[in-house]
C-alpha cells in the first residue's frame, strides 16, 4: 500500500513539473555511472590539430615578378579572409581633389569587367557564404573578403575584378555622390561628434599636408570627381609594387598560386604609365586651431534630451608606428584611458586608468574624457577629447593640460604594469579575430614588408619603463599643440593661453582678469 501511495505522489509530482524536473541527473539513479576523465566506450578516438614549433603561425611572405607581395596566416577552420591593400588613401590627394579616397571606398565591388552588377557580385559570393567589404583610411584601401576555403580561386578572381577592373559607370558615380552628400550631412546631424572632431584635430595638426588632408569628401568637391579624376589618380597610386595580397586561414602556396593567375599579369583597365606621379611627401606636424561654432542644444534622434556639450579635442605629436618609441606611446595611452562619465564595470573596463581617476571622478559636471593614439608611417599623434557644459569649457580645458603636463611626472609600478597588461590583453583577444588578423597582416606588410608577430609585440610591452614614458612624454610636451573645437565656444581660452597652458610646469592657464563680470 505504500509502495503504491510513494508511486501515486511521484507520478503527480512528474504531471506538475514535467520530466526534466523529477529526474535525478547527479544522483545516477537510472543512469550508468561513467567517469568523465577516462574515453567513452564505442567512441572513436579523437584526432587533434597539433603545432609543431612556431612555422605553423607565422606570417609567410611572397613577392611576385611585378612587385605584389602575398602575405599569408594559416588559420584553423572552414572560412578564410582574402583582401588586397593599396597603399593609397585621403594623405595622397595632394595633387586632386580631395575626396577621390571616399569615393573609391563607395564604388567598391560595383559593376566591373567580369560582373555586370554589385548584385551578380554578391551572388557569387554568397555560393561560397561570402561577404565583401572596402574600407579607406588615411593612408590605406582595404578590399576584403571572407569566405569558405574552397572558393579561394573565386574570391581571388573577383578582388582582382574589382580592384582593377571596375567599370566606374555615369550612373554608379552619380549614385555614389548621393551617397557621399547624405553621409556628410549625416556627419554634421549625428549625436556622437567623434569622426568630426578626429577629421578637424588632423586638420589642425597637420595644416594643409598629408594626413591632414580631409579623408571625408568636401561638400565643394562631390561634383568634381569624375570617371577621369578617378582613372588619374588609379592609374598613379594603384601598381602592384604599393599592393599586398593578404590572407588568413589560407596555404600560402595555394594563395600565391592563384596571385599568380589572377594578379600577374593583368592590364588594369586605367592602363599603365611608365612613370608614376605618386606623391611622396613626409607629414609636416604643424599644430594649430580648428573651431567649429554650432548649435549642439539639439542634436539628440529620440525623444530624450541630450544635454548641451562643448566638445574639445587636445594633441600632441607622438611619433610614427616604424619608431621604436611607438611601443611606449601605445602603453601611454592605455594608462590614460578614460571614457564617458557613465560607464558601469570595474578595473577591466578601464575604471582605473588617470582619466578615470583624476578626471571624471573628481568632476562630476564632465561627460567625457578619453585619451586617442593615432599613428602613422611618418608622424603620430596623441590627443584627449573631453566635452562639458559650455560654461565650463575654460576649466575643462584646464583640467585636460595638467593632464598633459602630469605625464611627464614619475608613473606608479602598480599603474604601469596594469596599463601594459591591458594592452597585451586588447591586442591578444583583437587578435582572436580572423578578419582583424587579415588587417593585421596586410597593414604591416605594407608599410613594412614584415610582420612582428603577437609575442614579439608582447615582449616589446613588457620592456617598457616609467623611465620609457617619462622620456617620451617629455619630446612630446615640447610639440605645438593641436586644437579642435565644436559647439558654443564663447567660453573657450585663447590658442596661445593653450600653449602656454602646455609649456608651464602645472599645466595651468593665464589667468585672465576682468574689469566688468
Amino acid at each position: 500500500m505504500a509502495t503504491h501511495m510513494s508511486r501515486c505522489r511521484t507520478w503527480s509530482r512528474v504531471q506538475r513539473y514535467g520530466i526534466a524536473a523529477y529526474r535525478k541527473y547527479s544522483s545516477g539513479g537510472g543512469y550508468p555511472n561513467i567517469s568523465l576523465s577516462s574515453p567513452l566506450p564505442g567512441i572513436p578516438k579523437p584526432v587533434f590539430a597539433s603545432v609543431d614549433g612556431h612555422e605553423k603561425y607565422e606570417t609567410r611572405i611572397t613577392t611576385l615578378e611585378n612587385g605584389l607581395k602575398v602575405a599569408s596566416q594559416n588559420k584553423f577552420g572552414q572560412f578564410c579572409t582574402v583582401g588586397v591593400l593599396v597603399n593609397s588613401g585621403s594623405r595622397h590627394e595632394a595633387k586632386y581633389p580631395s575626396g577621390i579616397a571616399h569615393f573609391v571606398e563607395k564604388l567598391a565591388f560595383s559593376s566591373t569587367a567580369q560582373y555586370g552588377s554589385r548584385d551578380e557580385i554578391l551572388l557569387t559570393l554568397e555560393k561560397h557564404g561570402g561577404i565583401c567589404d572596402c574600407q579607406t583610411s588615411r593612408d590605406t584601401t582595404m578590399y576584403a573578403v571572407s569566405a569558405e576555403v574552397k572558393g579561394l580561386d573565386t574570391v581571388v578572381s573577383l578582388l582582382s575584378d574589382a580592384v582593377l577592373q571596375p567599370r566606374l559607370l555615369d550612373e554608379e558615380i552619380e549614385m555614389t555622390k548621393m551617397a557621399v552628400r547624405f553621409e556628410l550631412e549625416d556627419l554634421n546631424m549625428r549625436p556622437d561628434p567623434e569622426p568630426l572632431l578626429t577629421e578637424m584635430i588632423h586638420a589642425a595638426a597637420y595644416r594643409g599636408n598629408t594626413v591632414g588632408l580631409p579623408r571625408f569628401c568636401p561638400g565643394d568637391n562631390v561634383d568634381k570627381i569624375d570617371k577621369g579624376v578617378l582613372h588619374s589618380y588609379l592609374r598613379n597610386y594603384y601598381c602592384p609594387e604599393r599592393m599586398v595580397l593578404a590572407g588568413v586561414g589560407i596555404e600560402h602556396e595555394q594563395l600565391v598560386e592563384c596571385a599568380r593567375k589572377y594578379l600577374l599579369n593583368v592590364k588594369p583597365v586605367w592602363g599603365t604609365s611608365s612613370v608614376a606621379n605618386v606623391d611622396l611627401s613626409v607629414a609636416q606636424y604643424t599644430g594649430g586651431i580648428v573651431k567649429m561654432e554650432k548649435d549642439m542644444s539639439d542634436v539628440s534622434l529620440g525623444p530624450t534630451p541630450i544635454p548641451e556639450l562643448t566638445h574639445i579635442m587636445i594633441g600632441l605629436e607622438s611619433c610614427s608606428f616604424l619608431e621604436d618609441d611607438f611601443i611606449p606611446f601605445a602603453v601611454l595611452n592605455m594608462m590614460m584611458g578614460g571614457g564617458g562619465s557613465f560607464s558601469a564595470g570595474g578595473p577591466g573596463k578601464g575604471m582605473f586608468t588617470r582619466l578615470y581617476l583624476n578626471v571624471l571622478n573628481r568632476h562630476h559636471w564632465m561627460y567625457n574624457a578619453t585619451s586617442y593614439h593615432h599613428s602613422y608611417e611618418d608622424s603620430g599623434l596623441l590627443c584627449i577629447h573631453a566635452s562639458a557644459d559650455p560654461r565650463q569649457v575654460r576649466e575643462m580645458v584646464e583640467i585636460i593640460t595638467r593632464e598633459f603636463i602630469q605625464m611627464a611626472g614619475n608613473a606608479g609600478e602598480m599603474e604601469l604594469e596594469r596599463a601594459k597588461t591591458q594592452l597585451k590583453s586588447m591586442l591578444m583577444m583583437n587578435l582572436e579575430s580572423r578578419p582583424v588578423i587579415f588587417e593585421d597582416v596586410g597593414r604591416q606588410v605594407l608599410s613594412t614588408g614584415k610582420r612582428k608577430l603577437p609575442h614579439e609585440l608582447c615582449d616589446l610591452i613588457s620592456n617598457v619603463t616609467a623611465s620609457d614614458i617619462k622620456r617620451v612624454t617629455t619630446k612630446m610636451l615640447r610639440s605645438k599643440p593641436a586644437v579642435a573645437a565644436l559647439g558654443d565656444l564663447a567660453e573657450l581660452p585663447s590658442y596661445e593661453h593653450i600653449q602656454a597652458a602646455l609649456s608651464s610646469k602645472d599645466g595651468r592657464l593665464p589667468r585672465m582678469y576682468r574689469l566688468f563680470r
